[in-house]
């Protein structure tokens, strides 16, 4: 059975909350590890209101400086502090956060009951967290500010060991991890037999792309190739595409385009701006170009990926 692999919109508007929508903010959750992408004001209200596990949280990356993807920071940080926060927070974000928040704190003379470690994103890709099941690399964005979207990919995982194999063949336990490493299990009489008759092809990994503010670039597309969900911003509409590349900002048409030549498997976009009350026009407009189109709503929680087998351990 896959692990959990999902994400969380706590916002989806750009620049500026509505009565409906407040800006950006997401956390995904990979088997029970979770992850906070940006920090709009209001994100831990959300995250209340939804029953998400706010002291779960220890990396939060942030995409760039402009307010409506990191002002929900300081509050957030002061809150662990009054909730008496331990394990250690690793904030991710480029130049500029760290004093933001130091100066906040300097001001209100607070010193937190937890540690902080800031991790600068700089130019160009980079890696910035890793475990035994994924990494998150930085995917660099266009826009008027340095900007960075994230890739969260799933790292591939052992073969899958088939129960029936291991009665037929009576494996022993400390034969398993090698077998599910790939090789071939040798029986006491010396038979070979061949791993594809004892295992099974396990899932294929999994990646959510999260890009953020930008105009309109082809740059990422070979880095975002094929990941199972992307979420886009498509700030306007497509009438408005000489706005948007004022902004540098994406309209739905540019943000389905960039979804169609990567290949992506699904297509999640959001950051509307707080002009339109209509969103289902978003939907329909970037559907004509790539129809496996979703729209972030405030709320919803989007599954990534879809890779159950049975009769495997």
């Amino acid at each position: 059975m896959s692990k959990n692999f999902q994400v969380y919109i706590l916002g989806c508007s750009a620049a500026t909350p509505t009565s409906e929508r407040h800006t950006t903010a997401q956390v995904l959750n990979y088997h029970n590890n979770y992850f906070l992408l940006d920090c709009a004001e209001g994100s831990q209200m959300q995250m209340r209101g939804m029953r998400l596990p706010l002291m779960k949280i220890n990396h939060i990356f942030i995409s760039h400086l402009h307010g409506d993807h990191y002002l929900g920071l300081p509050g957030l940080l002061f809150s662990y502090h009054l909730l008496g926060k331990k394990n250690n927070l690793n904030i991710y974000a480029p130049a500029g956060l760290k004093e933001i928040i130091e100066t906040q704190f300097r001001i209100s003379e607070l010193k937190t009951v937890y540690p902080i470690t800031f991790h600068l994103i700089k130019e160009g890709r980079q890696l910035l967290y890793e475990d035994k099941n994924i990494t998150v690399e930085s995917i660099e964005m266009l826009h008027r500010l340095p900007t960075y979207g994230f890739l969260i990919k799933e790292k591939p995982a052992l073969r899958n060991m088939r129960k029936d194999a291991i009665e037929k063949y009576n494996i022993p336990v400390e034969k398993i991890n090698n077998i599910k490493s790939g090789k071939d299990f040798i029986t006491e009489e010396g038979l070979i037999i061949e791993n594809q008759k004892l295992t099974i092809d396990p899932p294929v990994p999994r990646s959510y792309a999260f890009c953020s503010d930008t105009g309109y670039t082809e740059n990422y597309i070979e880095q975002i190739r094929n990941a199972d969900l992307l979420y886009h911003e498509a700030t306007f509409l497509h009438d408005k595409v000489d706005l948007a590349s004022e902004k540098t900002h994406c309209t739905t048409i540019e943000a389905a385009t960039i979804a169609q030549k990567s290949q992506v498997k699904k297509l999640m976009i959001g950051h509307y701006s707080a002009r339109y009350d209509n969103m289902k026009l978003f939907e329909e407009e970037a559907r004509t170009v790539f129809p496996n189109t979703i729209l972030a709503q405030e709320g919803m929680c989007v599954k990534i990926g879809d890779n159950e087998k049975g009769n495997i351990i």
